[in-house]
């Protein structure tokens, strides 16, 4: 809240110097702590429809003005995650926050002790630790929260908010999943730490479940187990997923075939640091909605691919991105072009080991029309050539901070492909995109020509 005070125009002017306040405009103005407080006037109703009306980051700001702005500013939170989790058990986030509908629990779940100066951190998470709570390189089980605590708390939580929409929790089992199921049904998103396979039984229940993601084994931090048990669970209780995420995650071929024979509306798939068994990719060919494959952070695509005459394909299929995967075994890589041949769009970012060789097996897929490439460093200006030639309905080019790809070397070829695409970006290496931002600045050239010296 804003308060603006309007002062009196003074005839004589302060003899105060510059860098001082003056103090004289406030003269005239009184504040009286015993005035009345006119809201007080207005319902709780109008008041919060006129809170509610004033721009997000004023909420914080306006609930500070008194106890019952705080009660207001309480009920127009929707989403919050929970640090502590006594403030889940004491029953103060109820009464602070009656009508959320995203509750993030994830870090709560975990006992972090309160003067410890050590962070672990993986990909966008991370938690302050202590030396005890380190075993063999994962979180011991000390540090999480007992299950049967979480389950507890799963239970407070579905008798609180019956129209909670996403939740994210770590190490809840199949007793607190069940009471979310019965309590809680207008549930979409649900997201799982370090839970194993017979927890995911107590989600079949969740009817109305769209999105999913599981963490299973996570370096540092989680060391559990999903296989193909639960992946088959997971498939035959949530036929409704439209997007599902797997996270450190063990599995095969029945697994992923499971997930695509039950839930026919996934239109988005996500594999983070997967373990799955040589085959799986073949599994894919049964996803018959999916639009969009994503794999991140893998370190091999597929050990074991089989023939090629046994992989199949996915139909459907739009978008294929990498990022961060090692794929120098050109077997999975080709596999993997196969399954995705009719894609759309083809994005590979800071993949390890794409060479000339590798990536030429992208030519398989012959309907591509977008290309974004970044961070590949081992890629010549010849290997890229090769293949953006041989797509005919390419339309947009994205080339940035691949330090192999020189832009003196673009042939005549390629050089006609780029005036007839709708979208072209090409920064190439970091020397290029140098040159072309300090362009006519005169910055470049030899430090004696370019810097002078003062004359004193």
């Amino acid at each position: 809240m804003q308060l603006h005070f309007h002062r009196p125009l003074s005839s004589t002017r302060s003899t105060s110097p510059l860098s001082e306040p003056d103090l004289t405009s406030f003269q005239s103005f009184s504040f009286n702590p015993s005035a009345p407080d006119y809201t007080s006037l207005l319902s709780d109703e109008l008041l919060l429809n006129i809170l509610s009306k004033l721009p997000i980051s004023q909420h914080v700001s306006n609930s500070l003005v008194c106890k019952r702005w705080l009660h207001l500013h309480g009920r127009l939170v929707y989403s919050l995650k929970v640090a502590d989790w006594s403030f889940v058990t004491s029953g103060r986030v109820f009464t602070r926050f009656p009508n959320l509908t995203d509750l993030d629990l994830v870090r709560s779940c975990i006992q972090m002790p309160k003067s410890s100066g050590i962070i672990v951190t993986h990909k966008t998470m991370s938690v302050h630790v202590d030396t005890h709570f380190i075993l063999e390189g994962f979180l011991e089980e000390t540090a999480l929260l007992p299950s049967n605590a979480v389950d507890q708390g799963l239970r407070m939580i579905a008798g609180k908010y019956p129209n909670l929409q996403r939740l994210a929790a770590t190490g809840a089992s199949e007793e607190g999943l069940l009471r979310i199921a019965e309590e809680c049904p207008t549930l979409q998103e649900l997201e799982l730490h370090c839970c194993g396979d017979l927890a995911l039984r107590g989600i079949a229940g969740i009817k109305n479940l769209q999105v999913v993601k599981l963490m299973g084994f996570i370096g540092v931090f989680y060391n559990s187990t999903i296989s193909d048990i639960g992946l088959t669970l997971l498939a035959q209780g949530c036929r409704r997923l439209v997007k599902l995420e797997l996270c450190g995650c063990e599995g095969s071929y029945d697994g992923i075939k499971a997930i695509g024979q039950c839930c026919q509306m996934l239109e988005e798939l996500t594999l983070s640091e997967h373990r799955m068994d040589g085959g799986w990719l073949a599994g894919l060919s049964f996803c018959g909605n999916l639009k969009t494959l994503r794999l991140r952070s893998c370190k091999s695509i597929d050990k074991s691919p089989g023939a090629d005459e046994h992989l199949g394909s996915c139909l459907t299929l739009e978008e294929l991105h990498l990022q961060g995967c090692q794929v120098r075994d050109k077997q999975s890589v080709k596999a993997l072009f196969l399954v995705c041949e009719n894609v759309r769009d083809i994005v590979l970012h800071d993949c390890w080991g794409l060479e000339d060789d590798v990536f030429s097996l992208a030519s398989i897929c012959r309907r591509v029309k977008l290309l974004s490439l970044e961070g590949c460093s081992l890629l010549t200006i010849k290997g890229l050539e090769l293949v953006v030639l041989s797509w005919k309905e390419l339309q947009r080019l994205r080339v940035m901070l691949c330090n192999n790809i020189k832009d003196t070397e673009v042939t005549p070829e390629l050089a006609t492909l780029f005036s007839v695409l709708k979208e072209l970006i090409w920064r190439p290496d970091s020397r290029s995109l140098l040159s072309s931002n300090l362009a006519g600045t005169g910055m470049g050239r030899k430090g004696d020509k370019f810097f002078k010296r003062s004359k004193d």
